[in-house]
Protein backbone atom coordinates (compact mmCIF):
# COMPACT_ATOMS: atom_id res chain seq x y z
CA UNK A 1 0.00 0.00 0.00
CA UNK A 2 1.11 3.47 -0.59
CA UNK A 3 0.11 7.23 0.68
CA UNK A 4 0.81 10.45 -0.30
CA UNK A 5 2.06 12.92 1.93
CA UNK A 6 1.41 16.91 1.14
CA UNK A 7 3.92 18.71 2.89
CA UNK A 8 4.69 22.59 2.65
CA UNK A 9 8.90 22.66 3.32
CA UNK A 10 11.01 19.66 2.84
CA UNK A 11 14.25 19.61 4.71
CA UNK A 12 16.68 17.34 6.64
CA UNK A 13 16.68 13.44 5.41
CA UNK A 14 13.54 13.66 3.67
CA UNK A 15 15.02 16.44 1.14
CA UNK A 16 18.37 14.40 0.74
CA UNK A 17 16.08 11.35 -0.04
CA UNK A 18 14.04 13.72 -2.40
CA UNK A 19 17.23 14.82 -4.17
CA UNK A 20 18.84 11.37 -4.03
CA UNK A 21 15.44 9.86 -6.00
CA UNK A 22 15.61 13.08 -8.54
CA UNK A 23 18.84 12.35 -9.53
CA UNK A 24 18.78 8.38 -10.10
CA UNK A 25 16.03 9.00 -11.98
CA UNK A 26 17.81 11.70 -14.19
CA UNK A 27 20.42 8.68 -14.66
CA UNK A 28 18.14 6.12 -15.66
CA UNK A 29 16.21 8.81 -18.22
CA UNK A 30 18.96 10.39 -19.94
CA UNK A 31 17.71 14.30 -17.84
CA UNK A 32 16.08 14.97 -15.00
CA UNK A 33 12.01 15.19 -14.23
CA UNK A 34 12.54 18.19 -11.88
CA UNK A 35 13.71 21.32 -13.49
CA UNK A 36 16.29 24.02 -12.10
CA UNK A 37 13.57 25.75 -10.90
CA UNK A 38 11.78 23.18 -9.40
CA UNK A 39 14.94 21.75 -7.47
CA UNK A 40 15.67 25.35 -6.23
CA UNK A 41 11.59 25.51 -4.89
CA UNK A 42 12.41 22.27 -3.25
CA UNK A 43 15.65 23.44 -1.31
CA UNK A 44 14.07 26.72 -1.05
CA UNK A 45 12.19 26.44 2.29
CA UNK A 46 8.31 27.10 2.73
CA UNK A 47 7.04 29.32 0.05
CA UNK A 48 3.71 30.41 -0.55
CA UNK A 49 1.89 28.37 -3.26
CA UNK A 50 4.79 25.88 -3.65
CA UNK A 51 3.69 22.03 -1.94
CA UNK A 52 5.45 19.00 -2.15
CA UNK A 53 4.19 15.68 -2.41
CA UNK A 54 5.76 12.51 -1.52
CA UNK A 55 4.56 9.24 -2.23
CA UNK A 56 5.47 6.52 0.38
CA UNK A 57 4.91 3.07 0.71
CA UNK A 58 3.06 2.83 3.96
CA UNK A 59 4.74 -0.31 5.27
CA UNK A 60 8.13 0.98 5.66
CA UNK A 61 8.50 4.49 4.52
CA UNK A 62 10.29 3.99 1.36
CA UNK A 63 10.12 6.67 -0.86
CA UNK A 64 8.63 5.97 -4.25
CA UNK A 65 8.37 9.05 -6.12
CA UNK A 66 8.05 12.80 -5.86
CA UNK A 67 6.49 15.48 -7.31
CA UNK A 68 6.09 19.40 -6.56
CA UNK A 69 2.94 21.63 -7.41
CA UNK A 70 3.76 25.34 -8.13
CA UNK A 71 0.97 27.86 -7.56
CA UNK A 72 2.62 31.20 -7.76
CA UNK A 73 1.34 32.13 -10.77
CA UNK A 74 -1.45 34.44 -9.99
CA UNK A 75 -3.60 33.53 -13.55
CA UNK A 76 -2.32 30.11 -15.02
CA UNK A 77 -3.78 26.66 -13.22
CA UNK A 78 -0.90 25.13 -10.50
CA UNK A 79 2.12 23.78 -12.12
CA UNK A 80 3.61 20.50 -12.02
CA UNK A 81 6.42 17.98 -12.48
CA UNK A 82 6.88 14.53 -10.78
CA UNK A 83 9.27 11.44 -10.81
CA UNK A 84 8.84 7.83 -9.71
CA UNK A 85 11.97 5.83 -8.09
CA UNK A 86 13.09 3.86 -11.61
CA UNK A 87 13.40 0.94 -9.51
CA UNK A 88 9.51 1.18 -8.63
CA UNK A 89 8.41 1.52 -12.12
CA UNK A 90 5.48 -0.89 -13.85
CA UNK A 91 3.06 -0.57 -11.00
CA UNK A 92 1.00 2.67 -11.63
CA UNK A 93 2.77 5.00 -9.27
CA UNK A 94 2.48 8.06 -11.77
CA UNK A 95 -1.27 7.79 -11.84
CA UNK A 96 -1.34 7.75 -7.77
CA UNK A 97 1.05 10.80 -7.96
CA UNK A 98 -0.65 12.39 -10.79
CA UNK A 99 -4.37 11.84 -9.92
CA UNK A 100 -2.78 13.20 -6.19
CA UNK A 101 -1.85 16.39 -7.92
CA UNK A 102 -5.00 16.55 -9.59
CA UNK A 103 -6.90 16.33 -6.59
CA UNK A 104 -4.51 18.99 -4.36
CA UNK A 105 -4.59 21.62 -7.91
CA UNK A 106 -8.75 21.28 -7.63
CA UNK A 107 -8.43 19.96 -10.96
CA UNK A 108 -6.73 22.85 -13.12
CA UNK A 109 -2.97 21.80 -13.45
CA UNK A 110 -0.72 22.12 -15.96
CA UNK A 111 2.35 19.24 -16.10
CA UNK A 112 5.69 18.91 -17.37
CA UNK A 113 6.74 15.70 -19.28
CA UNK A 114 10.71 16.35 -19.71
CA UNK A 115 12.04 15.24 -22.64
CA UNK A 116 8.74 13.81 -23.91
CA UNK A 117 9.06 10.02 -23.31
CA UNK A 118 6.07 8.00 -24.54
CA UNK A 119 5.43 6.91 -20.34
CA UNK A 120 4.90 10.61 -19.74
CA UNK A 121 2.82 10.62 -22.91
CA UNK A 122 0.91 7.74 -21.65
CA UNK A 123 0.39 8.95 -18.53
CA UNK A 124 -0.50 12.45 -19.21
CA UNK A 125 -3.58 10.87 -21.47
CA UNK A 126 -4.95 8.88 -18.73
CA UNK A 127 -4.79 11.93 -16.24
CA UNK A 128 -7.29 13.22 -18.92
CA UNK A 129 -4.47 16.32 -19.98
CA UNK A 130 -4.33 17.35 -22.92
CA UNK A 131 -0.87 18.78 -24.80
CA UNK A 132 -0.84 22.69 -25.11
CA UNK A 133 3.15 23.84 -24.73
CA UNK A 134 6.19 22.74 -26.72
CA UNK A 135 9.57 23.57 -25.20
CA UNK A 136 12.36 22.81 -27.52
CA UNK A 137 16.06 22.07 -26.69
CA UNK A 138 18.17 23.59 -29.17
CA UNK A 139 22.20 22.66 -29.36
CA UNK A 140 25.21 23.64 -31.62
CA UNK A 141 28.98 23.17 -31.45
CA UNK A 142 31.32 25.52 -30.66
CA UNK A 143 34.43 24.41 -32.03
CA UNK A 144 35.91 26.03 -34.40
CA UNK A 145 33.40 28.72 -34.13
CA UNK A 146 33.08 31.44 -36.75
CA UNK A 147 30.45 34.34 -35.83
CA UNK A 148 30.51 37.77 -36.89
CA UNK A 149 31.35 40.59 -34.62
CA UNK A 150 28.14 41.00 -32.92
CA UNK A 151 26.16 44.53 -34.18
CA UNK A 152 25.50 46.50 -31.30
CA UNK A 153 22.88 49.66 -31.64
CA UNK A 154 24.41 52.85 -31.62
CA UNK A 155 25.41 54.43 -27.89
CA UNK A 156 24.91 50.90 -26.72
CA UNK A 157 27.54 48.83 -24.43
CA UNK A 158 27.88 45.15 -22.80
CA UNK A 159 29.36 45.06 -19.41
CA UNK A 160 29.16 42.12 -17.01
CA UNK A 161 26.61 42.34 -13.87
CA UNK A 162 27.18 43.49 -10.55
CA UNK A 163 25.68 40.85 -7.35
CA UNK A 164 23.65 43.19 -5.59
CA UNK A 165 24.63 46.19 -7.46
CA UNK A 166 22.23 45.43 -10.74
CA UNK A 167 19.99 43.27 -9.47
CA UNK A 168 16.90 45.36 -8.75
CA UNK A 169 17.50 46.81 -12.42
CA UNK A 170 18.18 43.21 -13.96
CA UNK A 171 14.58 42.26 -11.90
CA UNK A 172 12.96 45.17 -13.43
CA UNK A 173 14.25 44.56 -17.62
CA UNK A 174 13.67 40.72 -17.21
CA UNK A 175 9.91 41.26 -15.90
CA UNK A 176 9.14 43.93 -18.77
CA UNK A 177 10.77 41.70 -21.15
CA UNK A 178 9.36 38.35 -19.88
CA UNK A 179 5.54 40.09 -19.09
CA UNK A 180 4.11 37.21 -21.46
CA UNK A 181 6.08 34.66 -20.02
CA UNK A 182 5.08 33.97 -16.42
CA UNK A 183 7.83 31.38 -15.41
CA UNK A 184 10.54 34.15 -16.36
CA UNK A 185 8.75 37.16 -16.13
CA UNK A 186 7.65 36.92 -12.45
CA UNK A 187 11.27 35.70 -10.71
CA UNK A 188 11.82 38.22 -7.45
CA UNK A 189 15.26 38.87 -5.19
CA UNK A 190 14.36 35.68 -3.71
CA UNK A 191 14.98 33.64 -6.68
CA UNK A 192 17.80 35.55 -8.30
CA UNK A 193 19.44 34.76 -5.07
CA UNK A 194 18.92 31.34 -4.89
CA UNK A 195 20.73 31.37 -8.42
CA UNK A 196 23.57 33.34 -7.56
CA UNK A 197 23.74 30.63 -4.60
CA UNK A 198 24.20 28.08 -7.11
CA UNK A 199 27.66 27.00 -7.78
CA UNK A 200 27.76 27.37 -11.40
CA UNK A 201 26.71 31.01 -10.92
CA UNK A 202 29.27 33.24 -12.46
CA UNK A 203 28.91 37.16 -13.32
CA UNK A 204 31.68 36.86 -16.13
CA UNK A 205 29.61 35.44 -17.56
CA UNK A 206 26.43 37.80 -16.86
CA UNK A 207 26.46 40.39 -19.59
CA UNK A 208 24.22 43.35 -19.48
CA UNK A 209 23.58 45.87 -22.44
CA UNK A 210 23.36 49.47 -21.85
CA UNK A 211 22.82 53.09 -23.10
CA UNK A 212 23.21 56.07 -20.99
CA UNK A 213 23.26 54.24 -17.79
CA UNK A 214 19.81 52.21 -18.61
CA UNK A 215 19.82 48.42 -18.55
CA UNK A 216 18.16 47.54 -22.25
CA UNK A 217 19.00 43.96 -22.32
CA UNK A 218 21.05 40.91 -21.14
CA UNK A 219 22.99 37.29 -21.88
CA UNK A 220 22.76 35.41 -18.80
CA UNK A 221 25.05 32.38 -19.75
CA UNK A 222 25.22 29.42 -17.76
CA UNK A 223 27.95 26.61 -17.64
CA UNK A 224 27.34 22.59 -17.26
CA UNK A 225 30.47 21.49 -16.21
CA UNK A 226 30.09 18.14 -15.71
CA UNK A 227 28.74 17.98 -19.56
CA UNK A 228 30.99 20.57 -20.42
CA UNK A 229 28.13 21.75 -21.75
CA UNK A 230 27.39 26.11 -21.81
CA UNK A 231 23.78 27.17 -21.82
CA UNK A 232 22.14 30.33 -23.07
CA UNK A 233 20.76 30.51 -20.07
CA UNK A 234 18.28 33.42 -20.63
CA UNK A 235 18.71 36.37 -23.19
CA UNK A 236 15.61 39.14 -22.75
CA UNK A 237 15.53 42.71 -24.28
CA UNK A 238 13.62 45.74 -23.12
CA UNK A 239 10.52 46.27 -24.83
CA UNK A 240 11.50 49.87 -26.05
CA UNK A 241 14.68 48.09 -27.45
CA UNK A 242 13.05 45.19 -29.22
CA UNK A 243 13.37 45.13 -33.04
CA UNK A 244 17.44 46.20 -32.70
CA UNK A 245 19.05 43.42 -32.96
CA UNK A 246 20.04 43.43 -29.73
CA UNK A 247 18.77 40.15 -28.63
CA UNK A 248 21.08 38.48 -32.00
CA UNK A 249 24.26 40.68 -30.62
CA UNK A 250 23.80 39.90 -26.95
CA UNK A 251 23.45 36.14 -27.99
CA UNK A 252 26.48 36.07 -30.08
CA UNK A 253 28.52 37.89 -26.75
CA UNK A 254 27.55 34.96 -24.84
CA UNK A 255 28.66 32.30 -27.54
CA UNK A 256 31.81 33.57 -28.04
CA UNK A 257 32.27 34.06 -24.11
CA UNK A 258 31.84 30.08 -23.44
CA UNK A 259 33.50 29.38 -26.67
CA UNK A 260 36.95 31.37 -26.58
CA UNK A 261 36.89 31.98 -22.16
CA UNK A 262 35.20 28.76 -21.30
CA UNK A 263 36.48 26.33 -24.05
CA UNK A 264 33.39 24.41 -24.04
CA UNK A 265 32.84 22.22 -27.47
CA UNK A 266 29.30 22.69 -27.34
CA UNK A 267 26.43 24.93 -26.46
CA UNK A 268 22.37 24.72 -25.44
CA UNK A 269 19.19 26.87 -24.74
CA UNK A 270 15.80 26.53 -24.71
CA UNK A 271 12.70 28.07 -26.57
CA UNK A 272 8.73 27.29 -26.93
CA UNK A 273 8.18 26.47 -29.87
CA UNK A 274 5.64 28.83 -31.23
CA UNK A 275 8.31 31.40 -30.68
CA UNK A 276 9.00 32.08 -34.20
CA UNK A 277 11.09 34.81 -34.10
CA UNK A 278 13.02 33.65 -31.43
CA UNK A 279 13.51 30.16 -33.00
CA UNK A 280 14.33 32.28 -36.49
CA UNK A 281 17.41 33.58 -35.00
CA UNK A 282 18.77 30.91 -32.67
CA UNK A 283 18.22 28.66 -36.11
CA UNK A 284 20.33 31.18 -37.82
CA UNK A 285 23.03 31.01 -35.80
CA UNK A 286 23.36 27.29 -36.21
CA UNK A 287 21.27 25.63 -33.36
CA UNK A 288 19.17 22.65 -34.50
CA UNK A 289 16.82 20.74 -32.32
CA UNK A 290 18.22 18.06 -29.51
CA UNK A 291 15.33 16.96 -27.48
CA UNK A 292 11.84 18.24 -26.76
CA UNK A 293 9.71 19.00 -23.31
CA UNK A 294 5.51 19.00 -23.73
CA UNK A 295 3.69 20.48 -20.82
CA UNK A 296 0.14 19.03 -20.53
CA UNK A 297 -2.72 21.01 -18.97
CA UNK A 298 -6.42 19.98 -17.89
CA UNK A 299 -9.52 21.29 -20.16
CA UNK A 300 -10.32 25.09 -19.41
Amino acid sequence: MTEVVVLDEVSGDELAGVERLIEAAAERDGQPAVSEQGRLLLRGGARDGVRHLLLRDRDDERLLGYAQLDGTDPVEPPSSELVIDPGHRGRRLGMVLGQALLNESGHRLRLWAHGAHPPARRLARRLGLTEFRELRQLRRPLTGLDLPEPALPAGVTVRTFRPGVDDAAWLAVNAAAFAHHPEQGSLTQRDLDARKAEDWFDPAGFFLAERDGALLGFHWTKVHAAERLGEVYVVGVAPEAQGLGLGRALTTVGLRHLAEERGLPTAMLYVDADNGAAVRVYESLGFRTHETDLMYRTET
